[in-house]
């Protein structure tokens, strides 16, 4: 499924599955770390999901996003 960049701010990008039913998100910790968070809703059809990872630079945070939209992707077919 195609993804799409709904908020984009200094500190928070986050993208949104065209089903709706997924959103990703990447934050900047103040202290430089990153935060990575998925979050799929009940009425999905691979239901609830929701993960939360603090990794520490932002190609890790860039990896995280690309594998859970895999993830999120493969659940659904």
């Amino acid at each position: 499924m195609e993804w799409t960049r709904t908020r984009e701010e200094e500190r928070l990008v986050e993208w949104t599955r065209e089903d709706g039913y997924v959103t990703l998100r990447r934050r900047r910790r103040p202290d430089g770390e990153w935060v990575v968070r998925l979050d799929r809703l009940h009425q999905a059809p691979g239901g609830r999901d929701y993960r939360r990872e603090r990794v520490a630079d932002i190609e890790a945070a860039k990896a995280l996003i690309e594998e859970w939209k895999g993830d999120a992707d493969s659940r659904e077919e």
